[in-house]
């Protein structure tokens, strides 16, 4: 029996998918439930287990983007299990080619048309900022085509020596997807950017004291994302209009936090969601960050695990950034940058002091947050983080850390 095996649907939203590697080869012996290929959708990267025992027949090539519910494989049900459990191939003969002495190219003679660009190609061209002098074409009497200008690519200067090489490769479905959205972001919203910073002594103070306790206990660290976390979705209840997206006429506010936390995986930038990120303890928070970046990191994490949020919190402070201006999530109105901590003299009381320092960027969606929103909303997290123990731990600290 031959069991066609399709494409299937990995949520609501996803019409096709891109094969992205086969695991096995043409031809092998697969177990029911064994992992045969990896495919990207616009979210995700998802494993294709195999529905049944057989041998498989590859019915798409990797890179091919392929529909839900088309069929990407056959499975022989009828053919035996190899010996041993091992599946045995024969190396292919090697096939002699027969070599063809190149044919001599046809000597194009140059006329008027010569070097001259069709204008689709024209336009291609200026576009890039070629010069049609500097592209050869392959047209008829050395004519330049739309094909010509779009291989053609910008002279990179004249070469000094050492390597120059080049590579060009396809991009994910995923990364693609990140790149549209990333643009549309920049195109469609009225996207402004709101600055502040916080002294991160008195966290700091809290997890040297704490930390060890805390991991000992809980089995997870004491990091700053939870503080984050917790500063934010106080912020969100304090100004709702952060915590809103517009739909069409309407603006809709929410009353939970879901909130997106960006991190870089294996196939590129993942934003996997806390659920109602309000409702979470500080080990709640801790403990749910490792579980999704651990899920992102091994590529298993879901679409339902990347859908929704209402706010994105994002930290180039692991890469070294210090300062940025974050981009938002659409269709989210905030997004807050986190960037990495510097000792720097600041002036408390009157006084120079060595201060552990953050900037802090806030990027929104000025068509439904107003600047005094914005800033409010800035504000308050900035002074939840430099007082965490009153107005993030309500004045008990070992209450607040389950300890």
């Amino acid at each position: 029996m031959i069991l066609e095996m399709k494409v299937p649907s990995p949520g609501e939203s996803i019409t096709e998918v891109e094969i992205a590697e086969w695991l096995v080869q043409d031809g092998d012996y697969v177990e029911k439930d064994q992992a045969i290929a990896e495919v990207d959708s616009d979210k995700a990267t998802l494993e294709l287990p195999a529905e049944v025992s057989g041998i498989i027949t590859l019915k798409a090539e990797e890179g091919d983007a392929v529909a839900v519910g088309e069929v990407v494989c056959l499975i022989d049900t009828s053919a035996e299990a190899p010996a041993g459990g091992a599946t045995t191939t024969e190396a292919p003969k090697a096939e002699e080619k027969k070599v063809e002495a190149p044919k001599a190219a046809p000597v194009q003679s140059k006329t008027y048309v010569t070097g001259t660009a069709a204008p689709a190609a024209k336009k291609i061209l200026d576009e890039k900022g070629i010069a049609t002098s500097d592209v050869s074409g392959s047209g008829r009497d050395g004519r330049i085509t739309k094909e010509d200008a779009v291989k053609a690519v910008p002279s990179m200067g004249t070469p000094t020596g050492g390597s120059r090489s080049t590579g060009r490769k396809k991009m994910s479905m995923l990364r693609r997807k990140v790149a549209e959205r990333l643009v549309e972001a920049k195109n469609t919203t009225a996207m402004l950017t709101t600055f502040n910073e916080a002294d991160m002594k008195p966290i700091f103070d809290l997890r040297k004291q704490y930390k060890e306790e805390f991991k000992t206990k809980h089995g997870v660290g004491l990091g700053f994302m939870s503080f984050f976390t917790k500063a934010v979705t106080r912020a969100l209840e304090l100004y709702p209009d952060v915590n809103s997206m517009i739909d069409g006429k309407e603006m809709i506010t929410y009353d939970f936090c879901d909130i997106s936390i960006a991190v870089s995986g294996p196939k590129g930038l993942m934003v996997p969601v806390m659920r109602n990120a309000e409702m979470l303890t500080f080990r709640g928070v801790e403990a749910e960050i490792k579980r999704l970046a651990l899920r992102a990191r091994d590529g298993k994490i879901t679409v339902d695990e990347m859908t929704g949020g209402t706010f994105t919190i994002s930290n180039g402070g692991v890469f070294g950034s210090m300062l940025s201006t974050p981009i938002i999530n659409p269709p989210q109105s905030g997004i807050l940058g986190m960037h990495n901590i510097i000792e720097r003299p600041v002036a408390v009381d009157g006084q120079v002091v060595i201060r552990p320092m953050m900037y802090l960027a806030l990027s929104y969606d000025h068509r439904i947050i107003d600047g005094k929103e914005s800033v409010g909303f800035l504000v308050a997290i900035k002074e939840a983080l430099e007082n965490p123990v009153e107005l993030l731990m309500g004045g008990d600290v070992k209450k607040a850390l389950e300890l």
